[in-house]
């Protein structure tokens, strides 16, 4: 690994950070692809059972992660509906949207925190530095999702996303 995430929760802000050793193309490809998306996706032992990407500013992606690890104890076949709807896109730098939980038709859940995430994509020395910041309503908001495991979460998600590169170069 290129080095571990910087995972910094501030009042309602929660910033996160990591370099890929990948070009800036290639690591916006994967984030911008449904196909390279369910690769990587989610923490170990979930799979991205349903994936309908609509890429563009106004777009959105609706998913549902699946835990398929009998070891992961209550999870195991539980779904996890998300809905992500884009709302700024520049090609290898940003993208700006909003998270939400969701159900399977892809209406959001009203009683769960939603994030305004701005992500940039920066080359440093070869490699892409990802910088995302997520914006919650409440600090209450945001400690509901690090309570639920977050921090676990993304970092698995984001370990799955390194390997995903390393493996397409």
């Amino acid at each position: 690994m290129v080095n571990k995430m910087l995972f910094k929760a501030e009042g309602n802000v929660l910033k996160m950070e990591r370099t890929f050793n990948a070009p800036v193309e290639l690591a916006f490809k994967v984030f911008s692809d449904s196909e390279h998306l369910k690769q990587w996706f989610g923490p170990r032992g979930w799979t991205i059972s349903v994936s309908n990407l609509d890429f563009r500013p106004g777009g959105a992606w609706h998913y549902c992660m699946k835990c398929e690890d009998k070891n992961q104890g209550d999870f195991y076949g539980m779904e996890s509906w998300g809905k992500s709807a884009y709302k700024e896109i520049v090609v290898n730098e940003k993208l700006v949207y909003v998270d939400y939980f969701s159900d399977a038709e892809g209406n959001i859940s009203e009683n769960m925190p939603a994030v305004e995430v701005t992500m940039t994509f920066e080359e440093v020395d070869g490699k892409t530095k990802i910088t995302s910041i997520g914006s919650y309503a409440t600090a209450e908001a945001l400690k509901t999702v690090i309570d639920m495991g977050m921090e676990q979460g993304i970092t698995e998600t984001w370990d799955r996303l390194e390997e995903h590169l390393e493996n397409l170069q």
